[in-house]
């Protein structure tokens, strides 16, 4: 059984509204606090906790006599920091290895479907806000049990043959060279982040558990934008492995652990 971490109410639904904001649900502006609360169950005290610890992230600015919005900043410094700490991949050795490792797993598709790009997605995707996009949310499972939670975004003419069935049984990146696509490069984060009630829910973990985080984003051979990937993972059971060359290249590895140890 997972141990349970003592997170208080307010900081439950802090995790849920800051994975909203970071999925740009709120473009328009926040709902109401009373509102809040009725969806959430809690008093309006608890709600104003919660809305108070996302404004001292940064996440979130009060106008007076308009509402709560979004702060406009965290999506753009996003992919400045990627910018400048990203390492560039050696994407064909990373894509043998997600092949590799995708034989010892399955995957169950949680969502497909197509969506407006939130802002850190058309960024990151060079598309203007609200270009169509599609999104395909996968769980990925080993032996031991669930092992990632991934998101991926991509351009809608990238996948025009792509099925919800595909994603079941094979990694997007290859799905995109079966479509025509000549891989390039790609940039990527690797941080932590901890699980809102949706990912606990689906990796089987406890609300506020530390997670994996990577960020990707998949150039191809003409240096276009065809993947943006948001990746959680359980450290328990998924390593990341990277090389380092003198020259400044990077090859990035992925394992998956098996009764403690690399698979």
């Amino acid at each position: 059984m997972t141990a349970r971490l003592p997170l208080t109410k307010y900081h439950q639904i802090y995790l849920v509204l800051r994975e909203q904001l970071q999925e740009g649900r709120f473009a328009q502006g926040m709902p109401a606090e009373m509102e809040l609360a009725r969806q959430f169950g809690v008093g309006r005290v608890t709600v104003r906790h919660a809305m108070e610890q996302l404004v001292a992230d940064g996440l979130i600015v009060r106008v007076v006599g308009r509402g709560t919005f979004p702060k406009a900043a965290p999506a753009a410094g996003l992919m400045r920091d990627a910018a400048v700490q990203a390492q560039p991949t050696r994407l064909a050795g990373l894509m043998e290895n997600i092949v590799s490792a995708s034989r010892s797993t399955t995957v169950k598709v949680l969502d497909w479907r197509t969506v407006a790009a939130p802002e850190a997605v058309a960024s990151a995707l060079l598309l203007p806000l609200g270009e169509p996009v599609k999104k395909a949310v996968r769980r990925r499972s080993s032996r031991e049990g669930p092992l990632s939670y991934i998101t991926t975004y991509m351009p809608l003419h990238l996948v025009a043959g792509m099925s919800r069935r595909d994603l079941a049984s094979k990694p997007v990146l290859q799905l995109l060279e079966e479509a025509g696509v000549e891989l390039g490069r790609a940039q990527q984060t690797i941080s932590a982040r901890q699980a809102d009630a949706v990912v606990a829910h689906e990796l089987g973990v406890a609300i506020g558990s530390a997670l994996l985080a990577v960020r990707r984003r998949v150039f191809d051979a003409q240096d276009r934008p065809v993947q943006w990937l948001e990746g959680l993972y359980r450290p328990d059971r998924y390593e990341y492995l990277m090389e380092v060359s003198r020259i400044g290249s990077v090859d990035a590895r992925i394992s998956v652990k098996d009764q403690g140890s690399a698979a």
